[in-house]
């Protein structure tokens, strides 16, 4: 779970970081990108903890297998749609502030 975290975290803050430098992004854009990203990893890292007393849980494989099949599909989920959610964010702040 390790790898996907640090490879979803990286996914977006890159995703937010092009699209608010595509969208002409202001300082206070830019102030949105630390907090979400600094909210990710809080994220990230209550879901790493999850996993750690998931491990030392006893459950079966196949429980395990589901868990994580399904937190993957979240993660990635969030990851993304999180990281084009500063589309009409950007949009919007563009249109009331030029």
């Amino acid at each position: 779970m390790s790898t996907h975290l640090a490879a979803a975290l990286v996914i977006f803050c890159l995703l937010q970081i092009f699209i608010v430098a595509k969208m002409g992004g202001s300082l206070l854009l830019h102030l949105g990108i630390i907090i979400a990203i600094g909210g990710f990893a809080v994220a990230a890292r209550g879901l790493e903890r999850r996993w750690e007393m998931l491990d030392q849980s006893g459950l079966s494989c196949h429980g395990l297998a589901l868990r994580f099949r399904r937190d993957l599909v979240q993660l990635w989920s969030a990851s993304i749609i999180g990281g084009l959610l500063w589309i009409p964010v950007a949009i919007i702040f563009r249109a009331l502030f030029g």
